[in-house]
């Protein structure tokens, strides 16, 4: 499918959010267009000395707010347009979800998979060259993340370049987030994303309305979970969804084909055996299914949690789940949108459900401007304050609690329980706002009304600080 379809998905849902809109035409094309595109093509030395040529992009979709924020994708398959269409998705997201950035995204033309450690080294290094020369880079102008085919070793990577060619610039690590923990990277970052779109979920479910909208009972409890995309993404969020939601994990798609089991799977174990035979396939209990057979089996929630486009006009009218909860970006073509809307199933969107990454990696970026972790400053404090509580209450009922319950009880908040408790915060904050302003604007779904909060957000910003001249 051409990659073209997904930025005309994108553009498709801010048109038709923003007819509902109360800014002008002029302000509203601002908001839509990108800002700054680099597209670059570079030489790198392979590994038998050839030297080859790798093209690779950058776009800075808004500057309503700075610094930009997006991603890095490695990928044969990355185009301008795809690199556009993330980059918009994320100047959106970050307005919805209150994280003060303007969007950005990277694609780099590569296959990260078929490609040596060295190979990817030497273009990682060369793209973040790039992006200096041209000052698409830095704590306050442009800052990078993970995205697919890149991790913390990517991002370590990119930030030792940085800081070897701007090495007398503040905040330096600063530049990127997704880093290593000992490149001052953030705990939870990992996780964030699939634990984001958990408690995204799980609001949306806890709610009154939407469950009975859908004929089901609220909460996740025993709900039927369908998942494509076994990833960092998908695997963290079905196992909270699972762990801590009690939903059944009954299916997973990946490349290599599907698996199904009514009764359930435990994702912990399927990963393991996945790990240990290449392949989820011939899973204890599980029956061995087409991969994309299974995203159209029984079930109450959908996770499509790989690329874009994968439901469409073509399997749409075949899923047969209730919610569809879109943890890639953009995995609902504006075609497949629209017989899902049709046909009564709630679709989740990307724009608040999978921001769950740039949350944390906000949070990274504060740590690395203040120079210091989160929990540094208060967890002494608060375990002091804890410990005279508990030996207050002690005193006062005459008993002593046993020594594990009132170690639990009075020990200070490292930095991991801080970052899950504001991402908590952000994502049951931002569905409540979105699902209101949905009824109170009478709007046709919840992807209208998130991209039209996010829009305005971005409008305003625009008209009221005085950016237009």
């Amino acid at each position: 499918m051409s990659k073209g379809v997904f930025y005309d998905s994108v553009c498709a849902y801010f048109d038709r959010a923003a007819k509902h809109s109360k800014y002008d035409a002029g302000t509203l094309k601002q908001v839509k267009n990108c800002n700054a595109i680099y597209r670059m093509q570079f030489p790198v030395r392979a590994d038998d000395g050839s030297i080859r040529v790798v093209e690779a992009f950058r776009a800075e979709h808004s500057y309503h707010r700075l610094p930009t924020k997006g991603g890095i994708r490695f990928s044969r398959m990355v185009s301008l347009n795809e690199t556009v269409a993330l980059a918009a998705l994320m100047t959106y997201k970050c307005a919805l979800v209150g994280v003060p950035f303007g969007g950005a995204k990277g694609g780099v033309k590569i296959s990260p998979r078929s490609e040596s450690e060295g190979f990817r080294e030497r273009v990682t290094r060369r793209y973040t060259a790039e992006l200096i020369r041209k000052n698409f880079i830095g704590p306050d102008i442009d800052v990078p993340a993970p995205d697919y085919g890149t991790g913390e070793q990517e991002m370590g990577w990119i930030v030792d370049t940085y800081k070897n060619i701007r090495m007398n610039e503040p905040n330096i690590y600063a530049c990127v987030t997704g880093k290593p923990l000992g490149m001052q990277g953030i705990p939870g970052r990992t996780q964030a994303t699939g634990q984001g779109v958990y408690f995204g979920l799980r609001s949306a479910m806890e709610s009154t309305d939407v469950p009975k909208l859908l004929g089901l009972e609220p909460g996740l409890s025993g709900k039927r979970v369908i998942l494509q995309g076994l990833g960092k993404v998908g695997f963290h969020a079905v196992k909270h969804l699972q762990n801590d939601g009690g939903a059944l994990i009954v299916g997973i798609s990946e490349q290599e084909g599907g698996i199904y089991n009514p009764d359930g799977l435990d994702v912990v174990a399927l990963l393991a055996h996945r790990q240990e035979t290449g392949s989820i396939l011939d899973f204890p209990g599980a029956k061995n299914v087409d991969r994309a057979e299974v995203m159209e089996m029984p079930c109450e929630i959908l996770i499509p949690a790989a690329l874009e486009n994968q439901i469409t006009a073509e399997n749409a009218p075949r899923i047969q789940a209730k919610i569809v909860a879109e943890a890639a970006n953009g995995p609902v073509d504006q075609a497949g949108d629209a017989i899902l809307r049709e046909r009564g199933i709630l679709v989740l969107p990307d724009l608040f459900l999978n921001a769950g990454g740039v949350t944390v990696s906000y949070f990274e970026w504060l740590k690395n401007r203040a120079g210091v972790s989160f929990d540094r400053m208060i967890s002494r404090h608060e375990e002091l304050n804890n410990r005279e509580m508990v030996s207050a209450m002690e005193t006062l009922t005459g008993q002593k609690l046993p020594e594990s319950q009132r170690s639990h009880l009075v020990n200070g908040p490292d930095e991991l329980r801080l970052v899950i408790a504001a991402l908590e915060q952000t994502m049951t904050r931002s569905y409540n706002q979105i699902h209101d302003f949905w009824l109170q604007r009478e709007l046709p779904d919840l992807r209208t009304a998130a991209f039209l909060m996010a829009i305005e957000r971005v409008a305003e910003s625009y008209t009221h600080h005085g950016i237009f001249p």
